[in-house]
C-alpha cells in the first residue's frame, strides 16, 4: 500500500444506524447478537475473577455506541459511564437504560481525549473502535491515564491477516451477494495485529494478560450460504446473526479479546 494513502472507513456509519439501534433487525442487531454472545462472558469471568466485588466501582465503556455493553457491565453491578461521539447513539443509550431501569450516565465526547480526571476508574472497556480509528494509539494512552493502579482494561479488536481481509472486507462487506455490513465499515490497513497492541499497551503501562478469539459455535462450513440467504432477504437479521454466532476460543486470525493491568 502506499505509504501516503491513509485508509479511510465511514465515520458516520454508526450516526446513519442510530434509529432502531436495539430492534432485531439491521446493522445493531448483528453486533448484539453476533458479538455479545463471545465477548460478554468472557469479560464478566475475567472481571469476577480480578474484583472482589463489582458493586459500585466505576467502569469506563470508551466508544459505548447505542449502549450494547455499557448495559451489560450495569447489569454485573458496575457504575457505568458510557462515552462516545455520536450524539444520535448517545441519545439512543439513555432512552434505551431508562427504559430497561438501569442507570448509566451517557457522554458525548472521544476517546482521544477523555475529559475525566487522571485514575478515576477501576475498569476500562474498550470494544467496536480501535481498529475503526487512526489514532487509536492515542486512545489507549488515555485509557492508561483514567484508569487507576491496578485498574482492568478489557478490550475487543480485528487482526490484521488474510483471514480477516477474506471475511470482514470481501465477503461481509464487498461481495453482491454476501454482504452484510455497511459499505466503508472497515479498513483492512487500519486492523490491529495482537503485536502491535500489546506494544502499544506496554507503551502506556498497561501490562497484557491475556488474548483470546473466537471460535463457531456450529460448524462454519454453511456460513456463506448463509450470507448469502440473509443478502437475498431468506432469512432475517435476526436469524442470520443467531446461525452465524461464535463463542470464545482459540482462533485469533478474526476477532480477538483480552485485558490488560495498569501497573
Amino acid at each position: 500500500m502506499n505509504s501516503t494513502v491513509r485508509p479511510q472507513v465511514d465515520s458516520d456509519i454508526f450516526n446513519s444506524h442510530s434509529e432502531g439501534w436495539w430492534s432485531d433487525t439491521g446493522f445493531g442487531a448483528i453486533i448484539r447478537h453476533f458479538c455479545n454472545p463471545w465477548r460478554v462472558p468472557y469479560f464478566q469471568r475475567i472481571l469476577t475473577q480480578k474484583l472482589e466485588n463489582s458493586h459500585g466501582k466505576r467502569l469506563l465503556d470508551v466508544g459505548c455506541g447505542g449502549g450494547f455493553l455499557a448495559e451489560e457491565f450495569a447489569l454485573m453491578g458496575f457504575a457505568v459511564t458510557g462515552i462516545d461521539p455520536s450524539d444520535k447513539l448517545i441519545k439512543v443509550a439513555r432512552t434505551h437504560a431508562v427504559q430497561s431501569g438501569l442507570n448509566v450516565d451517557y457522554l458525548i465526547g472521544y476517546g482521544d481525549k477523555l475529559p475525566f480526571d487522571n485514575e478515576t476508574f477501576e475498569v476500562v472497556a474498550c470494544c467496536d473502535v480501535l481498529d475503526h480509528v487512526q489514532k487509536w494509539d492515542t486512545i489507549i494512552g488515555e485509557v492508561a491515564r483514567v484508569l487507576k493502579p491496578n485498574g482492568i482494561f478489557i478490550y475487543d479488536t480485528i487482526n490484521r491477516t488474510d483471514f480477516s481481509k477474506a471475511v470482514f472486507i470481501d465477503l461481509a462487506q464487498e461481495n453482491e451477494s454476501t454482504s452484510f455490513l455497511p459499505p466503508n465499515l472497515h479498513a483492512w490497513e487500519m486492523f490491529i495485529k495482537p503485536e502491535e497492541l500489546e506494544a502499544s499497551l506496554e507503551r502506556y503501562g498497561l501490562q497484557n494478560k491475556d488474548i483470546k478469539g473466537t471460535i463457531p459455535v456450529e460448524d462454519p462450513a454453511p456460513m456463506i450460504m448463509v450470507m448469502q440467504q440473509h443478502k437475498a432477504g431468506e432469512i432475517s437479521t435476526i436469524e442470520f446473526s443467531k446461525r452465524s454466532c461464535f463463542g470464545e476460543g482459540p482462533f485469533i486470525e478474526g476477532f480477538y479479546m483480552g485485558y490488560a493491568i495498569k501497573l
